[in-house]
């Protein structure tokens, strides 16, 4: 049973369009072709979104396809699906990839043996405030979020995996 997600690049160089375009098109199988606007926070970066379906794990294919340019700011998403969870993944220049299961309203969902990791290793509240924190990828949203909001009005485009 396919599902669906969206794929957002927040920032890349104008001349990396092509190559996130060619990534993204090899691992749904189809050309792509994303509408590149200015990401006003960053004038000389560009930005796109489009939404996608396809096999449940297509986002996980997309987020590795596109890691490989590590100047790109970028998120996939992938709603949950009959016995799958959705999931999100983050990416930003000098940050390793973050990943998290979804829930079907798109909250991070932390499962009970890594909350149980994080109170055990916590020695105090600001410890403990601090793991949460990362398990729950609050970096990547604060280094996300002036790019988020630039996206306002801008359009999307519609893309289904092959195969």
């Amino acid at each position: 049973m396919p599902t669906r997600g969206v794929v957002y690049v927040h920032s890349t160089p104008l001349a990396v369009c092509p190559h996130v375009e060619w990534a993204i098109a090899r691992v749904l199988a189809s050309p792509v072709r994303l509408d590149w606007t200015v990401q006003p926070v960053e004038p000389s970066a560009r930005r796109a979104e489009m939404t996608w379906s396809g096999p449940p794990g297509t986002g996980a294919d997309l987020a590795v396809a596109l890691k490989q340019w590590p100047m790109l700011r970028f998120e996939v998403t992938e709603e949950p699906s009959p016995g799958v969870d959705g999931e999100r993944f983050m990416f930003v220049p000098g940050r390793s990839l973050f990943r998290a299961s979804t829930s079907a309203n798109g909250d991070i969902q932390v499962s009970e043996d890594r909350l149980r990791a994080v109170l055990a290793a916590a020695r105090g509240f600001e410890q403990l405030a601090h793991a949460l924190d990362r398990v729950l990828g609050a970096a990547w949203d604060a280094e996300l979020e002036p790019y988020r909001h630039a996206s306002d009005g801008v359009p999307v485009t519609l893309l289904t995996r092959v195969g």
